[in-house]
């Protein structure tokens, strides 16, 4: 029993004589390879020796591994970097794999050249400097020629281009783990050159830091001497044309302003004193005019002089009220008091007097000073005019000096930081693990797998060996091929042109024994041969139309009469073909069907026809079963596979529990033990679906195909489906296929089920060759129903 994973072994053979075929079974191959074990098993001890002695004669290589972290997120040491930080993701991915770059540069790897001496080493290109000639030179008193620098260069760029072939650089993804590989013929010059690479790459980063920070500084210093220049000339250009124009002040304040604001106050506080000075006067004068009393004034009133004459006034009108009682008018007493107080009345008046000047002079002089002030100011203010006009070219000078002195200032503490930054080494990256001297060589591989090799190419070439020394001999020693079994001649005009009518022929001649429904049967026309040698091929060929009806089949009951010799298909309780009575126009049709096939399939072994069909499955599954019956009646070696994975029609028939069971001689499979081939009492073998996915179903059955027609026991093959609509698996299963058979019930409009059918197929189309009208439809199968079974 075999299956894909075995060779293909060739079906038994069912005719006395057959065609030799090329190529072994695989019970053959077994046994010229059991025949020839010895030499086998001594090829293969060959090699295993073989391969061993080529793995002990490899030179060893000793892989050291160190581990760096490299962080691209450096030391925050500053307040601002001399470089920007990467701050995404990818920019930090960026950075970690420059970085990893950066380890194998020229510069790195020419420090660990010198540290570790690699240019004198021979394993790296040099040469150790005490050759023979050279100790010999040395004995006589001789020196050798010291070598030149472009020697010496070219010494040192063979060292460094096999240094970087010993180097591999693993970055560990989505981390900034970085493992540096470095291997050599001696473990511990493996790992003394990788803890070499990891502090020269870090000396490497931290000078290359410095350098930049260095350069940086140096950049900046050599700028601060024309900025401090430029800052000079600028300060120059301001203080002298502050002096020019006489912008004298004190903070942010001129003095001219100053002068113009404290005399715009001395005017206002003038012409207060003024408006103060003319209201006095104004008063003094309106008390003056009216018959009230002058002394009311403030003035007067604030006066001790006119006090105390106002009081002798008052005290000598009180003693000439009193002597004008007692006294007579003309009294001399009385005379002479009246002229008193008329006297300091008079005193009193003057001194009013006297105040009205006084106040006529304040007003005089308040004037004289507003005025003054007012010139000054008026001067002032021509002064201020000039000085603001100036003073666009001073703010225009002055913006000059300030942005000099802030690029001034700003370059000098940067200097000063960019320099400080030299001796600081901000970079994150450090060894997390050292390498250390290893145990075990990474190439060549253990000796075991060296011998495993040897030991299974050995037995393999001795085989292939073996085998294709029996194909030569069996090839120059096979006799003349024998036809299989008698051909029949048709007529030349039949198969020219293909009809439905044919010449009866003569009888066929007698064949090999086949299944009793067979061998019982009467003589029928004789149907054309299976090889295209002297068909015709027409470039487009009508489809053929067949009409299987209830006269051309016979309705049995199912495992009731059944055989004892194995799995009869006349007994599934489908209808069958009729065994007895010649058919001419059902089995002539199908017959020219089987033609059209084989001329469409170009001379292959095994030609391909699949029946396709919608609506009810079985009765496409009746019309294969019958297709299939009618070629084994004509001596054709059938294989009929089922190739409807949903309905399983013809399976669940053949393989009934405790009925139908896989032939254990059967070689052929699709994909399980239970979807092994099928072998049949008529002559016929059946191949069962397999269950699961379509698409791996519809593989395993072309896998099949494949293998029937490289074994050459079958001369056609007819697939039982697939059903409409098509599955993407169930199209490439009909490209395979030679020719279509169209199955259309009459139960159904027959243009619309052909329709449909047409439209599912393509491009496949064309390979239709024949219409088979069902007209067996459930109403006549119903009918029929106690008329006559078998």
């Amino acid at each position: 029993m075999l299956d894909y994973n075995q060779p293909i072994d060739r079906v038994g053979p069912e005719a006395p004589q057959r065609k030799p075929q090329a190529g072994f079974s695989a019970l053959e191959l077994a046994n010229l390879l059991w025949r020839r074990k010895v030499a086998i098993a001594a090829a293969a001890l060959l090699g295993a020796t073989l391969a061993v002695t080529a793995g002990k004669s490899l030179t060893p290589r000793y892989t050291a591994t160190a581990q760096l972290y490299v962080d691209p997120r450096e030391l925050q040491l500053v307040d601002r970097e001399l470089t920007p930080r990467a701050q995404d993701v990818s920019g930090m991915s960026m950075v970690v794999e420059s970085q990893a770059r950066l380890i194998t540069s020229n510069s790195v790897l020419l420090q660990v050249i010198q540290q570790a001496g690699l240019d004198k080493d021979p394993e790296f290109g040099g040469g150790d400097g005490t050759s023979l000639m050279s100790s010999l030179l040395g004995l006589i008193g001789l020196h050798p020629r010291a070598p030149s620098a472009a020697e010496k260069k070219e010494v040192q760029l063979a060292a460094l281009d096999a240094l970087n072939k010993h180097i591999t650089i693993r970055k560990t993804e989505k981390s900034f783990i970085v493992d540096i590989e470095v291997w050599s013929t001696d473990p511990a010059k493996a790992a003394m050159l990788a803890n070499t690479l990891t502090n020269a790459y870090l000396t490497e980063s931290r000078n290359s830091q410095a350098s930049a920070a260095r350069r940086a500084t140096n950049d900046l210093s050599s700028r601060l001497k024309e900025l401090r220049e430029r800052l000079r000339n600028a300060e120059t250009a301001l203080a002298t044309y502050k002096a020019q124009n006489n912008f004298v002040g004190t903070q942010d304040t001129l003095i001219s302003d100053q002068q113009l604001s404290a005399s715009n106050q001395r005017l206002a506080a003038a012409r207060a004193a003024t408006m103060d000075a003319q209201a006095r006067l104004d008063q003094i004068e309106a008390s003056r005019r009216t018959a009230a009393d002058a002394g009311a004034i403030p003035e007067a009133l604030q006066s001790p002089t006119i006090a105390n004459l106002r009081a002798q006034y008052a005290e000598a009108r009180k003693k000439y009220a009193e002597q004008a009682g007692e006294l007579g008018p003309r009294h001399p007493a009385l005379r002479q008091t009246e002229k008193q107080v008329e006297d300091l009345k008079r005193t009193i008046s003057e001194e009013i007097d006297r105040f009205a000047q006084s106040a006529k002079n304040d007003l005089t002089r308040a004037r004289d000073f507003e005025a003054s002030l007012n010139r000054a100011l008026e001067a002032q203010k021509r002064q201020s005019v000039q000085l603001s006009q100036a003073a666009v070219r001073l703010r225009e000078l002055e913006r000059e000096a300030d942005a000099s002195r802030d690029v001034y200032q700003s370059f000098l503490k940067r200097s000063r930081e960019t320099e400080e930054q030299e001796s600081l080494n901000t970079s994150a990256a450090r060894i997390i693990g050292e390498a250390t001297v290893p145990q075990r060589r990474s190439f060549p591989p253990a000796m075991s797998l060296f011998a495993m090799i040897g030991f299974i190419f050995g037995a393999v070439a001795a085989s292939s060996w073996f085998v294709a020394a029996e194909l030569l001999f069996a090839g120059a020693t096979a006799p003349a091929p024998t036809p299989a079994r008698p051909q029949r001649t048709p007529a030349p005009e039949a198969t020219r042109v293909p009809q439905r009518a044919r010449a009866p022929e003569a009888s066929p001649p007698q064949q090999a024994p086949r299944a009793p429904e067979v061998a019982q049967a009467p003589p029928e026309l004789a149907a054309p041969p299976l090889q295209p040698a002297l068909v015709e091929k027409p470039l487009i060929e009508k489809p053929l139309i067949a009409r299987l009806q209830e006269a051309d089949v016979i309705h049995t009951l199912g495992a009731i009469l059944a055989t004892g010799g194995g799995v009869d298909l006349t007994r599934l309780g489908w209808p069958t073909l009729r065994p007895g009575f010649p058919l001419t126009s059902l089995l002539n049709a199908w017959r020219d069907m089987r033609a059209a096939v084989v001329r469409r399939a170009d001379g292959k072994a095994m030609p391909v026809i699949a029946l396709v069909g919608t609506g009810e499955t079985t009765g496409r599954s009746v019309a294969a079963l019958n297709f299939a019956l009618a070629a084994a009646r004509d001596g054709a070696r059938v294989l009929m596979i089922d190739a409807d994975h949903h309905a399983r029609s013809l399976s669940n028939k053949v393989n009934r529990p405790g009925k139908s069971e896989p032939s254990r001689l059967g070689w052929l499979s699709i994909g399980s033990k239970d979807a092994r081939e099928i072998k049949t009492v008529n002559g016929i073998s059946v191949l069962p679906t397999a269950g699961g996915d379509a698409g791996k179903a519809t593989e395993a059955i072309r896998k099949a195909i494949a293998q029937a027609r490289a074994a050459g026991g079958y001369d056609l093959a007819i697939l039982d489906g697939p059903v409409v609509p098509l599955s993407a698996g169930d199209l490439k299963l009909l490209d395979d296929s030679d020719a279509l058979v169209a199955v259309l019930p009459t139960s159904l409009d027959i243009n619309d089920s052909l329709e449909e059918i047409l439209a599912a197929l393509g491009r496949a189309e064309r390979k239709l060759v024949g219409v088979v009208l069902d007209e067996l439809t459930p109403a006549a199968q119903t009918r029929q129903r106690g008329r006559q079974y078998a």
